[in-house]
């Protein structure tokens, strides 16, 4: 096995998962190509004292549900992940997808009843990561799919992942510690402000997150992680935005999308590509048409847009933010089976002001 690997699994279990003897973990890989990473976790957690399971989906899993299903059939949640959301107190999700844009060209309506088919699965998770009662962390393993929508080799995107997450070095849990500290102070000095302005070529809104928590992702929510991100007050946010990478969704690209809101609400949306997916999104639910999540990107080691949210909504010089379910954990409460991360760039003029005070300016922190 490749040792980056098995430092990888080795940082999961121990750094982001804190395993523990006597938890039952879970290891969850979106297709059998995430293998190699689940035989590296299971080792660490056996080591570690914990109780490892693993699920794979199977190859075209979401295709053949879609293509075959009717809307009745797809809605319904998975009752083994189900349980697993409900009983496990550690969880690993494997993105490692041997095809991307598997959904894309299927009818709106059955894209939205997938998204609430997952919808019961996220409830479940957000609520136990609120309440501590589960740790759960995103990560991804390297495929040819993955490398090809990123426009890399295999093994350059190989080498950008591994990278990504710092298992290249000798103590990549030194790194990410350092990183946690970093973070920590910029949420410290935000939590209990109240407004924030954010505005730059292509973005211009305001932003209630009085009595909001400001969250630091150091490598134990997403491997790798780097970003600080809120959950902005549901009926406070004005404005406009327009993404500057594309937005993508179960395989379906986005190019050029713009959001106006007015007291929380997308009142008005538009994109350059694929706009009628990005309307019927917006109309999955009651909630679809909220912010669930404000953040701002800060991992440095990742500089280049690749066509996976996981690594770019951490863009260093970005912020990003999710239309629908927000975090618990930081005090917000929309609900939604959609969770649609979008980015804009901000280093060309982007700036944030907080309070009155400029906190953040063309990609960096200011000192505060």
């Amino acid at each position: 096995m490749d040792p980056r690997i098995q430092k990888m699994a080795a940082v999961i279990v121990n750094y982001s998962l804190e395993v523990q003897p006597g938890d039952y973990c879970l290891f969850r890989g979106t297709s059998p190509l995430a293998q190699p990473l689940m035989q590296a976790l299971t080792e660490e957690a056996l080591k570690a004292g914990g109780l490892p399971y693993n699920y794979i989906h199977m190859s075209e899993e979401a295709p053949i549900m879609l293509g075959y299903g009717t809307e009745a059939q797809i809605e319904v949640s998975n009752p083994l992940l189900k349980y697993a959301y409900q009983n496990f107190r550690r969880i690993v999700r494997i993105e490692a997808d041997d095809k991307t844009g598997e959904l894309a060209g299927f009818p709106a309506s059955k894209q939205q009843a997938w998204e609430r088919s997952r919808g019961g699965i996220f409830k479940i998770q957000f609520e136990r990561e609120a309440s501590g009662e589960m740790m759960r962390c995103t990560t991804l393993f390297p495929t040819p799919a993955y490398a090809k929508d990123a426009g890399m080799t295999f093994e350059e995107y190989q080498e950008f992942v591994f990278s990504a997450c710092m298992v290249h070095l000798d103590d990549p849990v030194a790194h990410w510690k350092q990183v946690s500290a970093e973070q920590q102070r910029l949420v410290n000095w935000l939590n209990g402000k109240k407004r924030l302005q954010v505005r730059g070529k292509n973005i211009d809104m305001e932003l209630g997150v009085d009595g909001r928590i400001w969250e630091n992702a150091d490598g134990k929510f997403n491997f790798p992680d780097g970003e600080i991100f809120t959950g902005p007050v549901e009926n406070d946010v004005n404005g406009w935005v327009k993404f500057t990478y594309p937005a993508i969704y179960n395989g379906n690209i986005v190019k050029g999308a713009e959001l106006h809101f007015e007291n929380g609400k997308v009142v008005k949306a538009r994109a350059d590509e694929n706009e009628a997916f990005l309307l019927a999104i917006l109309d999955t639910d009651e909630g679809s048409r909220t912010l669930g999540e404000f953040a701002i990107g800060t991992n440095r080691g990742i500089n280049r847009f690749t066509g996976h949210i996981l690594f770019d909504e951490k863009i260093h010089g970005t912020v990003h933010m999710a239309l629908g379910q927000s975090y618990a954990k930081t005090n917000a409460v929309n609900k939604s089976s959609v969770h649609w991360d979008m980015i804009c760039d901000m280093m060309d003029g982007g700036e944030i002001v907080v309070d009155g005070t400029r906190f953040y300016e063309n990609g960096n922190f200011l000192d505060v």
